[in-house]
């Protein structure tokens, strides 16, 4: 996964609006834990395709 940091700081959990921090090939939100997919390094900011945690 290749984001730029300047995105990374800006963009948040569309759920909860909290941090997104990479975790492999997912942006995993801080808050409530969904994990977002990156695909073709784009992130995929849509709840209905995070991964709910556990």
């Amino acid at each position: 996964m290749n984001l730029d940091q300047d995105l990374l700081d800006i963009i948040v959990c569309p759920s909860c609006h909290g941090t997104l921090r990479p975790a492999g090939e997912e942006l995993v939100c801080a808050g409530c834990g969904l994990a977002y997919p990156v695909r073709d390094d784009i992130p995929v900011l849509l709840v209905d395709e995070a991964r709910r945690p556990g």
